[in-house]
């Protein structure tokens, strides 16, 4: 897909935040701006699942549990032992 510029107005403080959270996270102002705009036309669209999974962290961790049930390294318990 093309890719245009667009121009943003922000506070300076808001600025500086994106900034540091694009660099903590290893990625791009550009990318936090996209993924951003991306969970709204989900959200919008009513694709909640779409919207769970774009989260990387809860991403990550499904992605380790898979893993880890594949594996057989999950120990399952009854119902009634857990509660």
């Amino acid at each position: 897909m093309r890719k245009s510029k667009i121009n943003v107005t922000m506070d300076q403080d808001l600025i500086e935040y994106v900034k540091s959270y694009a660099d903590e996270q290893r990625t791009s102002v550009s990318e936090v701006f996209t993924q951003f705009i991306l969970n709204l036309k989900r959200a919008k669209a009513k694709e909640p699942m779409d919207i769970i999974l774009s989260d990387p962290d809860f991403r990550d961790s499904l992605l380790r549990t898979i893993k880890r049930v594949k594996s057989g390294d999950v120990q399952w318990h009854k119902y009634e032992e857990v509660f």
